[in-house]
């Protein structure tokens, strides 16, 4: 990909892959009110899946402040804690907490990832511009505020995962959380178009986390913070480019040194679409089982045949999985699968545990659950393999089915009904069968964390749109943290 004579010092114009994204951020107005209906549901999903990752000491350890005693009176709070921290390590904390369960919403494509990631970046400097506006005189911002920031930072995130693999040239999707976070959040800071532009060529600069850590044989719990780390790098990026720092007009298409050269094969990006509201409103929830997103419906069809099979585990001779081509490249694994981040992973265990449990919770995952010598002995019976038809749905864009199949075979000669799933409960095609259970998991997550009255009036907001979204960010911070 050449955009730019090497031997020339003439910086070129910026990169329209940049300046769409600022034009998008500074002068696109959102008027879906189905993405904001849905991102105040991805708003209560999100703090869910944060509330419940308090719960893990391997996650709690790292949160609060760089060091200890660096607190920041006045700072963003940190929900379910009584940190009080600059923005830049607020974010950490806010995005390590969503992240850690693996339990919040997903999004599919030739990428994927995890579009809430970004609530830590735009949480924390939400946060912190309130409360420094309060005491400045001035008017905080609102949630209608951060509703709009998540909107625009789903679609970035998004849009650009629609036809751009990163996995593929061995590179993390956290590094489009770093993209989607720097622009939004050097908007929220006030700053101007150019400040965004240089912002997010600031964010393309750094590169991309290596995915080894998600992959075996180096699978571990840095999946679980890596987007963290990500929004809050794009808030420092926000802040240095609200200073007047500079940016890079070429960080993507420059010969040699620029993005598409050195990491993408020499390949721009593709877009066959603009930037809108498409992905919020097409978000896809997990909202029964903290398990990756592509065996989602794995997990639905385990829990069908879980009554067929939990009295006869060890007459099984064979279980068939049938999955998309992306399950079966990141999620069918084999071999000792060491510590939480590796099982959650592994399609045979999340399959597994259902069939002998009826259930998959966040805890199944540690060390007292998979040591049950069930467990592997179900997972060395199971046959993983692609179904084109799966992989057909998948990457089309009217369906983005993730559909998985099972069928358990018996040591007799019988066996179960073939159980095929297309798409989870919480694909928008079954949005009013999942938000019942979405508002459920928000109140089991939060509510015993709370005091009763602090709960009561937090519900009582979250279960009334308009007036969530017209309340000060401060104010309902001030409902989140103990």
């Amino acid at each position: 990909m050449s955009g730019h004579d090497i031997r020339s010092t003439v910086r070129a114009e910026p990169d329209q892959v940049l300046t769409d994204i600022a034009d998008y951020v500074c002068s696109t107005e959102i008027e879906s009110n189905l993405a904001y209906e849905t991102a105040h549901f991805c708003l209560m999903d999100t703090l869910a899946c944060g509330f419940q990752a308090l719960d893990y000491p391997a996650c709690t350890k790292l949160l609060g402040p760089i060091v200890p005693g660096a607190t920041f009176a006045g700072g963003a709070r940190v929900p379910g804690t009584s940190y009080e921290l600059e923005p830049v390590m607020a974010a950490f904390n806010i995005g390590a907490m969503i992240r850690w369960l693996d339990f919040n919403d997903t999004w599919l494509a030739a990428e994927w990832g995890h579009p809430s990631d970004n609530l830590g970046g735009i949480l924390a400097t939400a946060d912190y511009l309130s409360r420094q506006a309060r005491i400045a005189g001035t008017d905080p911002l609102t949630m209608r505020d951060v509703l709009t920031a998540m909107i625009r930072a789903h679609e970035i995130q998004g849009v650009l995962a629609l036809e751009n693999s990163f996995n593929r040239v061995g590179l993390d999707h956290v590094l489009l959380v770093r993209v989607a976070s720097t622009a939004v959040v050097t908007r929220m800071l006030g700053g101007t178009r150019e400040q965004v532009i240089n912002a997010v060529s600031n964010a393309w600069i750094d590169g991309g986390a290596l995915r080894t850590y998600r992959h075996a044989p180096n699978t571990g719990s840095r999946k679980s913070w890596a987007a963290g780390d990500a929004t809050s790098r794009a808030v420092r990026l926000a802040l240095i480019a609200t200073t007047g720092e500079m940016g890079y007009p070429s960080a993507l298409s420059a010969k040699t040194w620029g993005y598409y050269d050195v990491l993408f094969k020499g390949k721009p990006f593709t877009f066959p679409q603009g930037y809108g509201s498409y992905v919020m409103e097409n978000i896809l929830f997990k909202i029964s089982y903290p398990a990756e997103f592509h065996a989602q419906t794995a997990v639905e069809a385990a829990m069908t045949l879980h009554d067929a099979v939990k009295d006869r585990i060890d007459d099984i001779e064979k279980i068939a999985i049938e999955t998309q081509e992306p399950g079966v490249r990141i999620i069918d694994k084999t071999g000792p699968l060491d510590n939480p981040a590796d099982r959650d992973h592994c399609i045979q265990y999340m399959v597994a545990i259902p069939m002998i449990h009826g259930r998959l919770t966040a805890a199944d995952y540690e060390d007292n659950v998979a040591n049950d010598p069930r467990v592997d002995a179900l997972r060395n019976t199971m046959e993983v393999v692609e179904n084109t038809a799966f992989t057909k749905d998948y990457f089309d864009p009217d369906k983005r089915y993730i559909g998985n199949a099972i069928q358990v075979f018996f040591k007799d000669g019988t066996s179960t009904e073939r159980v095929a799933v297309d798409f989870p409960i919480g694909h928008r095609q079954r949005r009013a069968e999942g938000i019942p259970i979405l508002k459920q998991k928000f109140a089991t997550s939060v509510s015993a964390k709370l005091g009763d009255r602090q709960w009561q009036q937090l519900d009582a907001l979250c279960a009334d749109q308009e007036q969530l979204a017209a309340t000060a960010v401060d104010d309902f911070m001030a409902l989140l943290v103990v």
